[in-house]
């Protein structure tokens, strides 16, 4: 089954990275059904490489966050649904970066969170991969401490273009996908994201080897990634906002500022995709929500904030499955891996 499936594999030149979503031609054109196994560089671009590579010396802000993509879909129309699920998302260096960086991130003074006090200082830790072991080693810069934990690859960017002609840049999240920064974004998860313009033009990159959940300091363990994905359409089914599937739960990704209406986005669609979806009114799906739903922060760092809102499907009316493609998508990346 594996060989029978279409796969193809995309390894982006140094110009042919794209730094938006929208406003953008796309890097090729792909088919429901296909697997795509793709190369993403990191946040940086490659360009912290030591502890010496200070983000505002080999960086040139706005562009950070490169994408591999953006992949036209053929027959994805506005109203549709993208899925796209994550086969698997490993490491393709043995090291990963992270850094503090001047008026940005949730715990110091930023552009928008005006103070008085001075920036905190730039610094880089180089992270060690162990790929084989899965693990990822910290290494204090003011003392001997070392902690070792565990790898949990996953892609802070995912997206679509924008509706109404805009053009957002890929460190922003919002209704089209975008900097999300989710934890729970990876393999084994599947990503629907509404079409807003012929072909969708989804786009993909900024790999983690592991993230906190917010995102504290506004960065996460950056490296370049080897990721495999298969895509499939839903046609005539519009999303609204974010939504993920995992074989335990559903998911929805509400993006804005301040950080409650974030909340508030991301429980109000799951509210409404459970009461469309799981045969519930939709005060009895707000019921069902209110006692059963987990809420882990994305980020609270980007130019918009992520929230998520998890719900077990054991807590869902039996014999239901949320738009009816996951399990196929799950048996396709099997088949792959197994191939």
């Amino acid at each position: 089954m594996a060989n029978s499936l279409p796969v193809h594999k995309f390894t982006p030149s140094v110009g042919e990275y794209v730094w938006t979503f929208g406003g953008a031609p796309p890097l090729a054109r792909v088919k429901p059904g296909d697997t795509l196994e793709l190369f993403t560089e990191d946040c940086f671009a490659g360009r912290v490489r030591s502890e010496k590579d200070l983000v505002t010396e080999v960086c040139e802000f706005p562009f950070l966050n490169p994408q591999t993509g953006p992949f036209y879909v053929e027959g994805a129309e506005p109203g549709d649904t993208l899925a796209i699920h994550f086969v698997s998302i490993e490491p393709a260096r043995d090291w990963a970066a992270s850094t503090t960086v001047p008026l940005f991130g949730a715990l110091t003074s930023t552009h928008t969170t005006a103070t008085l006090q001075p920036p905190l200082p730039e610094r880089v830790w180089i992270w060690q991969l162990d790929r084989e072991r899965r693990t990822a080693l910290f290494r204090a810069k003011d003392s001997d401490v070392e902690v070792e934990l565990p790898m949990d690859p996953m892609h802070g960017t995912v997206g679509v273009a924008p509706a109404n002609l805009e053009v957002r840049s890929a460190l922003v999240p919002d209704a089209h996908g975008g900097n999300m920064d989710t934890p729970e974004m990876r393999a084994g998860v599947t990503c629907y994201l509404g079409v807003n313009v012929e072909g969708a033009l989804f786009s993909l990159g900024d790999g983690h080897a592991r993230q906190g959940e917010g995102e504290t300091c506004g960065v996460a363990v950056e490296t370049a990634m080897n990721t495999v994905v298969t895509i499939e359409l839903v046609k005539g089914v519009p999303t609204p906002w974010p939504r993920l599937e995992s074989d335990a739960y559903i998911m929805t990704a509400g993006s804005a500022r301040p950080l409650e209406d974030a909340f508030r986005i991301a429980q109000v669609d799951l509210v409404q995709w459970i009461a469309r979806d799981y045969g519930l009114s939709e005060l009895d799906a707000y019921q069902l929500v209110t006692q059963g739903v987990e809420s882990p922060l994305a980020n609270v760092c980007d130019t918009n904030y992520t929230s998520v809102a998890k719900m077990r499907k054991a807590f869902l009316p039996s014999g239901t499955s949320a738009y009816g493609v996951h399990e196929v998508l799950r048996q396709r990346a099997a088949a792959y891996l197994a191939g």
